[in-house]
This record gives structure tokens, sequence and C-alpha cells, in this order.
């Protein structure tokens, strides 16, 4: 593959053997703008699309570049008004392509030199080939160079790395893989807006990093699509991932009775207790719960004054009554929140608001006086056994207040675990524990303006991978998410987006975003996405893979006739092994 693409590197001129697929020639460009190629006069305009690649031999390099917009120009802008008469064919052969012709606008992504260290590696491009360089549509071989084939292998540096198929492109039968070691190593997000197949296409990329082992997950399952069953339009109900990776993959839950109810059987029912809850895991809900910075205030208030135990105290009318209660020298009654209000420091307004919002806590079954057992280490636990975690909301992840307070609670404790074990470790890579990414939905709620750099997960993107820990994002509306957090997200899945705002807010921070706008406003509602950022070595699109039972086997799940097969050659196996001992 790689002497069929690079054989004519250093040819000045379009070879022989590539003119059925030649573009035609560039004209101009620069740089920060790209390409404009004049396309050659017999080139059909509705042959090409935004979104494919094209080749440019250059000074002995070759430029991989996607076309980005289409156009039609003319010699004389007369034209535009008044059309030559081109219904006799004599006259349309005159004109077409050279006072009537078309152009494609290509941006340049990747370059690849003849000579010198890095002969042959795809480099970013930092230079532009010149006037009337011959341009190509990319062959399959070329682009299957460039993105390299599914599996474990060696990057450029000698590390080990696993490739993952994402896809295919839209206009080639040639797998297109992403680098997963890069994926889980900075945080990185899937977008798109709603029914275009967000959760579909993040259980597909987190299936690649269990089965590749490049990191272990943690995965906040709101609307329980991870774990055990999935949907899916083409197909009904889908696998989740303990399905397919059984012993790789443990379920908790909020709401066991939910998860049994749907077959799951969950592994752990995961319990907080009331006094390991402290205001900084609530101060994330303001938004959702609508609570007031004098709240806020109140509750650190509280927490100084009645420690661990604040939250549970201020909810019991018991405990309330009897501290503060009873009745004045007078013999009448004492208001109870007043008192308690007054020793507060605080209005007693503010506090009966505060405690009218935080009761909805008291509904929230997984919030006990006493937990049966620790959820924190056991989760840490098989995390660091290298078990990945999917937690199931049940019945609370309609409930983006509960979403918030339990995703904020795990995050903060779990992240500070990590950060320990990093410092200890400090000098010796291989006892810091295996990269642990974080996968949440709705994750704008968690990273909106204004409280992103307060926030656990603000922190952990803004740190990259600094203690092992990244986010996985999964959300429909980018431009809720803090700038600053979007230019550290390393890489970005996007599918279709029709807000403008959306669109604009994938491509900050990345170079050469403008001209891919046009390219991702043209995908299709389901299946299609476009990737770019860390994880690939450029901006492509793809038609994702099914996640289907080839799928599943690809991953090495076996079921039906393919599981009996398998069942029946290790009975074999099985009997020949005491056979032979018998002998």
């Amino acid at each position: 593959m790689a002497d069929d693409f690079l054989r004519d590197i250093a040819e000045p001129v379009m070879p022989e053997a590539d003119a059925s697929r030649r573009l035609g020639q560039v004209v101009a460009g620069s740089l920060s703008q790209g390409l404009e190629v004049l396309l050659d006069r017999d080139q059909r305009l509705e042959d090409l699309a935004v979104g494919r690649y094209a080749t440019i031999h250059s000074g002995g390099r070759i430029f991989f570049g996607m076309i980005t917009d289409i156009a039609l120009d003319s010699a004389n802008p007369a034209f535009e008004k008044s059309p030559p008469d081109l219904s006799i064919d004599f006259m349309r052969q005159v004109h077409l392509g050279t006072s009537l012709f078309g152009k494609v606008h290509i941006s340049p992504m990747l370059v690849m030199d003849a000579d010198g260290p890095d002969a042959h590696l795809p480099q970013p491009v930092k230079t532009i080939p010149g006037h009337y360089a011959p341009v190509t549509i990319a062959t399959p071989e070329e682009v299957g160079y460039v993105f390299g084939e599914e599996g474990a292998a060696q990057d450029a540096e000698g590390r080990d790395v696993a490739y993952f198929r994402v896809g295919r492109p839209l206009d080639m039968d040639v797998p297109i893989t992403i680098n997963l070691n890069r994926f889980a190593e900075r945080s990185s997000a899937v977008f798109g807006k709603s029914g275009t197949g967000k959760t579909f296409l993040s259980r597909l990329l987190l299936a690649g990093v269990i089965h590749h082992d490049v990191a272990v997950n943690l995965i906040f399952d709101m609307h329980n699509e991870y774990g055990w069953e999935g949907t899916a339009e083409h197909a009904g109900k889908v696998k989740g991932l303990k399905q397919i990776f059984p012993g790789q993959v443990a379920i908790f839950t909020l709401d066991d009775e939910s998860s049994r109810r749907r077959g799951s059987n969950p592994d752990f029912t995961v319990q907080i207790g009331y006094e390991t809850i402290e205001p900084e895991d609530v101060e994330m809900l303001a938004g959702v719960m609508d609570l007031s910075d004098a709240q806020i205030g109140a509750m650190y208030a509280m927490l100084r004054r009645l420690g661990p135990t604040w939250l549970l105290n201020f909810l019991d009318d018991d405990w309330l009554e009897l501290n503060y209660g009873g009745e004045d020298e007078d013999g009448k009654k004492i208001n109870a929140m007043k008192a308690f209000a007054a020793e507060m420091g605080q209005p007693q307004s503010t506090l009966g608001a505060l405690r009218r919002r935080l009761e909805r806590f008291t509904r929230f079954g997984f919030i006990v006086k006493k937990p049966v057992d620790d959820s924190i280490k056991r989760i840490l636990d098989y995390l660091l056994a290298g078990k990945n975690v999917v937690l199931e909301f049940g019945k609370y992840g309609d409930d983006l207040a509960a979403y918030l307070l339990v995703a904020n609670f795990l995050t903060r404790r779990i992240r500070l675990h990590y950060r320990a074990l990093v410092e200890e470790a400090f000098g010796d890579e291989g006892a810091k524990p295996k990269p642990l990414v974080i996968t949440i939905e709705e994750a704008h709620k968690f990273l909106e303006p204004g409280i992103a750099a307060k926030t656990i997960f603000g922190t952990i993107a803004r740190e990259l991978r600094k203690y092992n820990v990244t986010l996985f994002v999964v959300d429909q509306r980018p431009s809720g998410i803090d700038g600053e957090v979007m230019s550290q997200i390393g890489t970005r899945v996007t599918l279709a987006l029709d807000n403008e705002e959306d669109i604009r807010a994938v491509f900050m921070g990345v170079s050469g975003g403008q001209e891919l706008r046009q390219v991702l406003a043209r995908l299709d509602s389901k299946e299609q996405a476009l990737i770019l950022g860390h994880a690939t070595p450029m901006p492509v699109v793809v038609q994702v893979r099914r996640y289907d039972a080839d799928f599943y086997r690809e991953m090495g799940h076996l079921q039906g006739e393919a599981l009996k097969k398998e069942a029946e050659k290790s009975r074999q196996q099985l009997g020949g092994g005491r056979k032979k001992r018998l002998i």
C-alpha cells in the first residue's frame, strides 16, 4: 500500500496512471484560506461532494486535503446576466472549460516528503503546492495509508497503540480508524442534535476502548443505554457493554428494582449517606434547583457550624424542634427555623427557601442515613482492578438534579483518589493507575460558562491527562459548554447539527475550522459524523460502522451457532486433555 501511494512522490507532473482520477490544477490559494482548484473541462461537478479527499503532487511532496466547497465560475461576469447559447454542441464545447468552468476549494491537511528524517510520514501542512500543481481524487490506498489499519501497532515514537475502525468514507470502501490511546489521553466528545445517534456512536467508541484495553471507564448512564440493553432504529434492541464484555464490565445502579426489571442484574447498588454530602456537591445544582448565592453561602455556614451532619439535621423536623423549638419563658411556642437561622447568622427566608429546595433529596431513595456499604470504595476497587463500571440511574435518569448530584459527588472523590495515586507513583510510570475515562451526558449542565471553572469536570478538562483522568462528553448543545473547556477537548466526533451557534462551538480552537463548517452542515441526519482532533491525523467524514451482530463478533462476543460451536470445541479440548492425563 505504501509503495503504491508513494511511487510517484517525486514526479513534478501528473503520472499517466492517475489521469482517470484527475480533478484539475491549483490556480490560487493560501495556507490560511486553502487552495482554489480549476477543474478540467471534462470533470463533472455532479460527481464531486464536500468531504472527499484529494491529493496534490508538487515539488517532491504529496499534499493530502479535503474538498470543502464547490463552485461555478466564469471568465466574463456578463455571462451571469446574459448566458451564451449552449444548446449547440459546438458552442458548448467552446465555452466549457474556457469561459465557463468549475472550481473546488481544497483545504490541505497533511503533507509527505520524499526525503529527510520524516520521509513518507504524514506531517502538518506548513506550506502549499505551487501554481498548476496537478490534483487528483484520493484512492482508497492513499486514504488507508494516512489513517492506518485496525488493530495493535506502534506509532512514530515506537509506543504501542491501538487503532479502532469507526467507519468508512462516504465515497469509498476503506476503513477509517482512530488512535484509541490518543482518544483516551485527552478529553473527547460526541456532539449531535437529538435523534442523530449520539448514544449509539458513544457506545461503539467505548466498546473499542474496552476491547483494546487502553483505559478503564466510568460511565454515568443517564438513560440506561450503555450497560445492558439499548435501542437502535436499525435493529430494535442492541446489546449493552456488559453483554459484549461480561468479564470486563460491571453494572452499578441507583435503582435496583428498575435494573433487575430490565434484566441487567446489577453487581452493586449505590447508596449515598446524608453525612457524606458536602456543599460542593450541591453547588453545581444551582441552575437546576434555582439556588441563589445566598443559599449556597448558607450551606457552607451550616457545614462550619454543624459539621458533616449539616444536611441530615437541616432536613429533620424532629432535630430542629428538639434543638431550637419548645417554648419561651412566657410559654409561647418558639419558631424553630427562626431560632436556627439566628444561630447560623442567616436570614430565615433564605434558610426556609433553601430547605424547600433541598427537601427534593428526601425523595431520592439512594440517599440514606446509614449506607450498607461504601459505594466510593466499591467503584474504586473495580476501576483499579481494570473493570469498567456503568452506573445506571433507573427511574432517576429523568431527574437532572439526581444525575448532576451523583455524577459530581462520585467524580470529585474518585478524581482525588486518582490524584493521590499518581502523585505517589511520581517517577514510576508503571505504578500509575490505568487511565480513567469518565463519560457524562448532558455535559453542558456540568460545563456551562460561569460554573465550569468551579466544577470538578472543568478541572479535569483543563488538566488534560495530568492525573490519568479524562472526560468523554456526550451532548447536543456544544454551544452551552464553556469556551475554555471546549478548547481542551482533544477529539471531537460530531453528528448532524442545525444550530449555527452549536456548529460554531464545535470548531472553537480548531485550525481551519471555518472551512469545515460547510462539511458539517451537509451531514445526513443519522450515522454520518465528522471526526477531527487529537486521535485522527486529519479531519474525516465517515459513515459510522453498524453496532450489530457483526460488531459484537469482532469485539469477541459469540452468540447463536457461533457460541454453540465454540462451546463444543471447548468440550472436545477438555475431553482430550483428560484422556491424555489418564494415559
